[in-house]
């Protein structure tokens, strides 16, 4: 094989090589995973109040076989779960399961509490939008 025949092959397997080469997507995605006005039971979410606006976001770990005690929340709030599945039961017994990936809006002053009943942790990322100084979750006695 002559020199011009290696270098024009190889040229060409270059440029397959080109053709072959796997882009990253450059697409941005957004995906909207709730978007409402009630909590998971389907009470109307209460009016914002006049005062100093304040966010906060958790990371919240639940073990396996666990319950949360029965608590309430005076502010509106809602998360998605990153791992596991988590239950949620109301004090007048509605329950409702979120497993990894899907969002929950809390319920808004209403006793509830949540549960692992699973073998792994349950993860999920909590966003509370309230009033500064208010608490975000208040422990029934």
């Amino acid at each position: 094989m002559t020199m011009k025949k290696i270098w024009i092959l190889s040229c060409l397997a270059y440029i397959s090589l080109l053709g072959c080469r796997s882009e990253q997507s450059t697409k941005i995605e957004v995906v909207t995973l709730t978007k409402t006005s009630q909590s998971w039971n389907g009470d109307t979410l209460p009016k914002y109040l006049n005062g100093d606006p304040e966010i906060t976001i958790l990371k919240v770990t639940i073990p396996p076989k666990t319950k949360l005690s029965l608590h309430k929340h005076p502010e509106i709030n809602a998360g998605v779960v990153l791992n596991g599945t988590l239950t949620v039961v109301s004090e007048s017994g509605e329950s409702t399961q979120i497993k990894a990936g899907e969002p929950i809006v809390e319920l808004v002053n209403a006793w509830h509490f949540g549960r692992n009943e699973g073998n792994v942790p349950v993860e999920l990322i909590v966003f509370y939008a309230g009033e500064k100084g208010t608490p975000i979750t208040i422990l029934k006695e």
